[in-house]
């Protein structure tokens, strides 16, 4: 598929996107007060804020000239307020618990996060679509998806350790502090970290 037909597609798809969350909004969890809370827990906000700010430092010096400083911030608090949602609604939606608007909401959203809103920054910034846009979708799509499991780890009285999309109250902010699911926890932020150490092997830096 060439860039202008990918390009005028996702567009629409995302317009179509906004039509159905204004339509359907009281019912999208995403927007709901539970939701807000599930993500305000203590542990899942101070983790956001180091691995955002550690994006948003190391960004820069990539070698990688579609990495900046606006553009790590952005996709930072985009994964972090919206992967759990999606990755979560998604894995419910194949087991028959989610409506087809907020299935097709998260599908968008997810792909918003992880390469449509990246691939209009560049081309607003540097007047043309980013050459790598699929490799960058792939990639993106996988760490964003690491970080939907990783913000959705819970723990359940008589069940440990567990995603908190499994339970029948999600998203209910649940109680698990943070030193119970830090070695669950641990694999995730190595795949990030990992993910960073290979771009400044690969690059040279």
């Amino acid at each position: 598929m060439g860039v202008r037909p990918y390009l005028a597609g996702w567009i629409a798809a995302s317009l179509l996107a906004v039509l159905v969350a204004v339509r359907h909004r009281r019912r999208i969890g995403l927007f709901g007060a539970g939701y807000r809370a599930f993500l305000a827990v203590r542990w899942r906000l101070c983790t956001f804020a180091i691995a955002a700010v550690c994006l948003v430092v190391v960004a820069p010096h990539t070698g990688d000239p579609t990495w900046d400083y606006w553009d790590a911030a952005f996709m930072s608090a985009l994964a972090f307020a919206t992967a759990p949602w999606a990755l979560g609604t998604l894995y419910r939606g194949l087991r028959g618990h989610r409506d087809p608007a907020e299935l097709y909401l998260a599908a968008c959203v997810w792909l918003f996060s992880t390469s449509w809103s990246f691939d209009l920054y560049i081309l607003l910034r540097d007047g043309f679509y980013p050459p790598a846009w699929l490799a960058n979708l792939g990639a993106s799509a996988i760490l964003y998806g690491a970080a939907g499991l990783f913000w959705n780890l819970d723990w359940r009285a008589g069940r440990g350790v567990t995603f908190a999309f499994l339970e029948p109250d999600w998203p209910a902010p649940g109680g698990a502090s943070f030193g119970r699911v830090l070695g669950y926890a641990t694999a995730f932020m190595a795949l990030v970290t990992g993910s960073l150490v290979y771009v400044f092997l690969i690059r040279g830096y």
